[in-house]
């Protein structure tokens, strides 16, 4: 099955569903292997009542090898690089599997949104603040990044 085959075939299947709130998966109008994807920060984060873009760019290989997805809003995560929006997240990377569809790649990215990982960060200064367990200083800057980058939630 080509990239394109597999994309029109997720493509339809979010169509009939679409049934994830917290996730809208837009297709480029002139190349279906470019996606922009708006997820809704998760309830009871510093995210939550604000939407972030991510840029996903589905390789000819795909599904045999992860898209790469990136955040096109500026976001404080210890698990996402400050200017980049690279995403450290192992699904992306060593523990891809053909199984994974771009809708689960951004229910994954939702769920680190709520957990982040410090212990191996892309953000220093977001991962310092977990590992020394300081939530107020985290959730405050994540927060004011949310606020100041993101959509807010209508």
């Amino acid at each position: 099955m080509t990239a394109k085959t597999r994309v029109m075939k997720e493509y339809k299947e979010i169509s009939r569903s679409q049934a994830d709130e917290a996730i809208e998966l837009l297709p480029d109008e002139r190349n279906i292997l470019l996606w922009k994807g708006l997820i809704k920060g998760p309830q009871e984060s510093p995210y939550e009542g604000h939407i972030f873009e991510l840029g996903i760019k589905v390789p000819d290989s795909y599904p045999l090898a992860p898209p790469a997805v990136h955040f096109v809003t500026k976001i404080f995560h210890p698990n996402v690089h400050f200017k980049t929006g690279e995403i450290c997240l192992d699904i992306l990377k060593t523990s891809w599997s053909p199984a994974w569809t771009l809708q689960a790649v951004c229910r994954a990215v939702l769920a680190l949104l709520s957990a982040p990982a410090p212990d191996s960060p892309l953000n220093c200064d977001a991962g310092n603040l977990l590992r020394a367990q300081d939530m107020r200083g985290y959730s405050s800057m994540a927060r004011m990044y949310a606020v100041e980058h993101a959509k807010a939630c209508s």
